[in-house]
């Protein structure tokens, strides 16, 4: 069966759909998505993230709602029990991204276009790495998701941090799907492990270096010694869709460009 009236509940299913030559397909997006930019005029809003009136997305006639993380889950329990079909993804890496679009790519037809979207996603990545593989000497990079508290990146941002010539400087952190599990307890501890870069995205609020900059102690640190703290939009970044590689990925890149010329 392929599925013609999708209501999407994330950003990164809408992306993906629009990518795969499927938006005809989609019913209904949420109020919060933001790629691509056309969809939020040509796609009836139909919910929150993480809160809706089900009767709004019931009224488009969903055949299909796709849902992202356990923040949906209360969401999607109750358009199972009105008898809706959902499925409710969960990818936290790079791997669960080109799973979710190929998942995507089966559920409307289109499976040959989700594997060269795959293809595409995979050969950004791969020049990004060959580039980054040039540098002898990789900057410690604190990524803030959010600052109050402050919350460290997930699982695939560590990845393009990675792949793009840095190293995460929580890794153990990342492993984790939970932001609470996130959490920076001591915000000294960003002081100790003395990052090169700091990149601040807040989940869908302006970042604002100053405030950053302006914290306690963290005068001490490289990257605000040396003018390296900068934003990453979230739009670009915290959605784990084809923007956070296709987006998201060159920006993070370039800043560790920026701290190799710098000390160069």
């Amino acid at each position: 069966m392929n599925y013609r009236r999708i209501v999407c509940l994330s950003t990164e299913a809408v992306e993906t759909l629009y990518a795969l030559g499927a938006e005809d397909a989609i019913a209904g997006i949420s109020g919060f998505t933001t790629r691509p930019a056309r969809a939020r005029a040509e796609k009836p809003k139909v919910s929150g993230f993480s809160s809706s009136r089900i009767e709004r997305i019931l009224n488009v006639q969903p055949d299909l709602v796709i849902g992202f993380s356990d923040m949906q889950a209360g969401i999607c329990s109750e358009l199972v029990s009105a008898g809706v079909e959902v499925h409710l993804f969960n990818q936290r890496d790079i791997a669960g991204i080109f799973h979710m679009v190929n998942v995507l790519a089966a559920l409307v037809g289109k499976q040959d276009a989700g594997w060269s979207l795959v293809d595409v996603l995979q050969a950004k990545i791969e020049q990004v790495r060959a580039q980054s593989s040039q540098w002898s000497a990789r900057p410690k990079v604190y990524f803030e998701e959010w600052n109050d508290p402050p919350i460290s990146g997930i699982g695939w941002v560590s990845e393009l941090i990675a792949i793009a010539g840095g190293d995460d400087i929580f890794p153990e952190l990342a492993a984790h799907s939970s932001a609470k599990a996130r959490i920076i307890a001591d915000a000294d501890e960003v002081v100790r492990r003395a990052p090169d870069i700091i990149i601040g995205s807040w989940c869908g609020k302006k970042f604002r270096p100053e405030t950053v900059t302006g914290r306690p102690g963290w005068d001490a640190i490289p990257a605000v010694r040396d003018g390296m703290v900068a934003e990453v939009k979230s739009a670009d970044i915290l959605s784990p869709g084809p923007g956070a590689i296709t987006e998201g990925l060159p920006q993070i890149a370039a800043l560790v460009r920026q701290w190799q010329e710098l000390r160069a």
